[in-house]
């Protein structure tokens, strides 16, 4: 049997159905076993439909089971998307003669074809999203149900963009499917893990610098536009945070940290750490393939191994997942990666914009605050 390609990393089954359940008028069900629906249902905390398939099923054909799950729920309205798992896919089944509703979405990403980012990918493509130029606002991408800071990011993006005046335009992947439709030619991201390809990219929101270029580039592209309040209060709360920072390391030495996650996240907090606390950014174990990286880098696929390089490289900080924080010890830390487990999230955090530099900055502070003495 093929196994997913990270065991730490959700992989490409649940990230095309983080891609399509994030769609309003899209019912999407997972064609595979128990494990292959409940697994993305309770990290993506998202209405999923499975088809359950058993052994039977695998030996005579799960056809019939995924006929009946598309006639349960057709009547909806809602367009149907399925996406095959690893047993359907190995069986060689070919679930594209099935339908005669020629409007159902057949997205094959089994678990063992890559990871999350390549299913999000595969899903977006299957579904084809349309630019139109006469479409207004600016589209926001990486907005992802699978990252636990997608809610906030969005809400954080979109109070930018309201001080801006400039409208938004389809959010990827978080919007009416009727959206996809009628896309703008002009995109910013959120979190590059999951970039849409939609449009022409005008840059991220992750981090002061980057934030500041791609408001420029919002008040270049929209003539009706008013980029000043925003300009402002990034400046202003820039300064704060400066201020912050700089008392915290007069009574506290900078952090050696050690941070796994997607190549994103993971790149924006090391930068950030380095830049407003002096971090000795040690290694940054990826959940994703990235082609450069100028902190000291690697794939990590195992919790033995993400154990074996945090007791190596013995930081004051990890930030990561669920996974890391157990094999951390007394260290500091702070999850920026999912899962993350065992806390109560209510309210909507954000990496992105303004408030999620703020944000991750204050985190980080009172977790090292927690766990270690002052300068003597």
């Amino acid at each position: 049997m093929p196994e997913c390609t990270n065991p730490l990393w959700p992989c490409a089954m649940t990230g095309a159905a983080a891609c399509l359940a994030g769609f309003r008028g899209m019912s999407v069900v997972i064609h595979g076993s128990s494990g292959c629906y409940y697994y993305p249902t309770t990290l993506l905390h998202a209405p999923l439909h499975g088809t359950f398939i058993m052994e039977n099923d695998v030996i005579h054909g799960s056809e019939d089971r995924l006929r009946e799950v598309i006639g349960e729920i057709s009547g909806s309205g809602d367009r149907i998307a399925v996406i095959t798992t690893c047993v359907p896919a190995i069986l060689g089944e070919d679930i594209r003669s099935l339908p005669a509703d020629s409007d159902l979405l057949l997205v094959d990403s089994p678990g063992f074809s890559g990871n999350a980012e390549a299913g999000y990918a595969k899903a977006l493509s299957c579904l084809a999203p349309q630019v139109r130029t006469e479409t207004d606002g600016v589209n926001i991408d990486g907005v992802c149900l699978l990252d636990p800071f997608y809610s906030g990011n969005l809400q954080e993006i979109l109070r930018l963009l309201g001080m801006a005046s400039i409208p938004a335009g389809t959010i990827f992947c978080r919007d009416s499917l009727e959206k996809t439709r009628a896309a703008s030619p002009w995109t910013i991201g959120t979190n590059g893990d999951f970039a849409s390809g939609v449009g022409m990219f005008l840059g991220g929101t992750l981090g002061p610098a980057a934030l500041r270029a791609t408001i420029g580039s919002l008040g270049d592209r929209f003539g009706q536009s008013d980029i000043g309040p925003v300009l402002r209060e990034l400046d202003e709360r820039e300064e704060e945070a400066v201020r912050v920072c700089d008392k915290h390391l007069r009574r506290f030495d900078p952090p050696s940290v050690v941070i796994f996650g997607g190549a994103s996240y993971a790149g924006f907090a090391a930068q950030l750490l380095e830049q407003y606390l002096d971090a000795e950014i040690l290694f940054l174990g990826l959940r994703n393939e990235c082609s450069q990286s100028r902190y000291p880098s690697a794939l990590v696929t195992g919790l033995d191994e993400a154990g074996t390089l945090i007791d190596r490289y013995d930081p004051d900080l990890v930030l990561g997942s669920s996974f890391e924080r157990p094999v951390s010890g007394s260290r500091a830390f702070y999850g920026i990666t999912p899962p993350l487990r065992g806390s109560v999230r209510l309210a909507p955090q954000s990496l992105a914009g303004i408030n999620g530099t703020l944000s991750l900055l204050e985190h980080v502070m009172n977790a090292c605050m927690d766990h270690r003495p002052r300068q003597s």
